[in-house]
């Protein structure tokens, strides 16, 4: 399965470790992890991070929402997008246990 990996990254300083845990555990089941806390953080706000990261949706089969992804414009931008596709939207924790 292809998973997108969505959670707060701009007021987090630690996404890039939380969001590259979530990518080891999900390709250590046997996922193919769409990981975009990769990105370059200059791109411009979450309007402009969005124009990448929905065709990055698009792409995936799933989406796991990372905790606290609630209080982040971006990640919640993704949900509803992810739901408004028809994915399997789910908590991290649903794949991981």
């Amino acid at each position: 399965m292809i998973i997108y990996i969505a959670g707060p990254i701009s007021k987090d300083p630690d996404y890039k470790e939380k969001f590259g845990a979530a990518e080891c555990a999900l390709t250590k089941m046997g996922h193919s992890v769409i990981n975009p806390a990769f990105l370059p953080t200059d791109l411009g706000d979450c309007t402009d991070y969005m124009k990448l990261c929905f065709p990055m949706i698009d792409a995936a089969d799933a989406v796991v929402m990372l905790d606290d992804w609630e209080e982040s414009c971006g990640a919640c931008r993704e949900w509803g997008y992810a739901m408004a596709q028809d994915k399997i939207v789910l908590p991290f924790n649903a794949f991981v246990f």
